[in-house]
C-alpha cells in the first residue's frame, strides 16, 4: 500500500468540458488518478479519449472544470495564472510530438531557453546546459541548429531543455510520434534511463503499444474515463 508520501501526482474527481458553440463537450469525466514518485506511466486511448487533456492538467497548462489536481504538496487547480505560470517554470519538463526548437539558436541555446526565466548566471547557467547535453547523449551537438540534425537529435535536444532546470514531473506528449522507429526507440530508451538511473517521474502520452510498454504502467482512457482494457 502506497502513502500519501510516495504520491506525487494526485487527481481526483477532474472532469473537463469545453464549450462548442452552444454545446458542451465532456473531455474528462470524474478522473481519479495517481502517479508514484520516480514512475514512468503511459497513457493510452483513442484520438478524442482526452488523455492529452489530463497531461496539460498535470503540467498545469489548462484548467480543471470540476475536481482538484495536487502535485507533490501543491494544489495547483487552487492557483492563479501567475502562480501556475511560476509553478510549471520550477516543476514541469514538457516533451512534445514536435520539437518545438527555435530554428535560429544552437542547440545549447535552445536548451538555455528555461533557464532565462531563472535567476542563475550565465557561467551556472551554462553548466546546467551542458550536463543536460551530456545525459541525451548530445555534448558533440552544442554548437549546431536544428536544421543539421535528424529527428532523433532534435527530440533529444527537445528533452535536454525539458530537463535542464531538473523539474519534478516531465510530461511527454507523443515524443516519437513524428520519428521512424529506430529513432524512436533510441528516445524511449532515454526516457527509460533518465526515469531509472535519474529518478525521474514521466507521464508519456502514446497511440503506440510499443512505446506504452518501455513504461512502468500503462492507464488506457476511453471518452474521457479511464477503461480496465485497452480499447482499438
Amino acid at each position: 500500500m502506497s502513502t500519501s508520501n510516495d504520491i506525487l501526482v494526485d487527481i481526483k474527481s477532474v472532469s473537463k468540458n469545453f464549450k462548442r458553440g452552444s454545446e458542451e463537450i465532456h473531455v474528462l469525466s470524474g478522473l481519479d488518478v495517481e502517479v508514484k514518485k520516480g514512475e514512468f506511466l503511459a497513457l493510452m486511448g483513442p484520438s478524442g479519449s482526452g488523455k492529452s487533456t489530463l497531461l496539460n492538467l498535470m503540467g498545469g497548462l489548462d484548467r480543471a472544470t470540476h475536481g482538484s489536481v495536487t502535485i507533490g504538496s501543491e494544489r495547483i487547480d487552487q492557483y492563479s495564472d501567475g502562480q501556475l505560470a511560476a509553478w510549471r517554470a520550477r516543476n514541469v519538463g514538457f516533451v512534445f510530438q514536435f520539437y518545438n526548437l527555435l530554428p535560429v539558436l544552437t542547440a545549447e541555446r535552445n536548451v538555455e531557453l528555461p533557464l532565462l526565466l531563472t535567476h542563475l548566471s550565465k557561467a551556472d547557467r551554462k553548466k546546467h546546459v551542458e550536463i543536460a547535453l551530456k545525459a541525451v547523449g548530445l555534448s558533440h551537438r552544442m554548437k549546431h541548429y536544428p536544421r543539421t540534425m535528424s529527428g532523433g537529435e532534435q527530440q533529444r535536444v527537445g528533452i535536454a531543455r525539458a530537463i535542464v532546470t531538473d523539474p519534478t514531473i516531465l510530461l511527454c506528449d507523443e515524443p516519437t510520434g513524428d520519428l521512424d522507429r529506430k529513432s524512436g526507440d533510441e528516445i524511449l530508451t532515454l526516457l527509460q534511463t533518465l526515469n531509472k538511473d535519474h529518478g525521474k517521474t514521466i507521464v508519456m502520452v502514446t497511440h503506440d503499444p510499443h512505446a506504452s510498454a518501455r513504461a512502468s504502467r500503462t492507464l488506457h482512457l476511453d471518452k474521457g474515463q479511464l477503461s480496465t482494457e485497452p480499447v482499438a
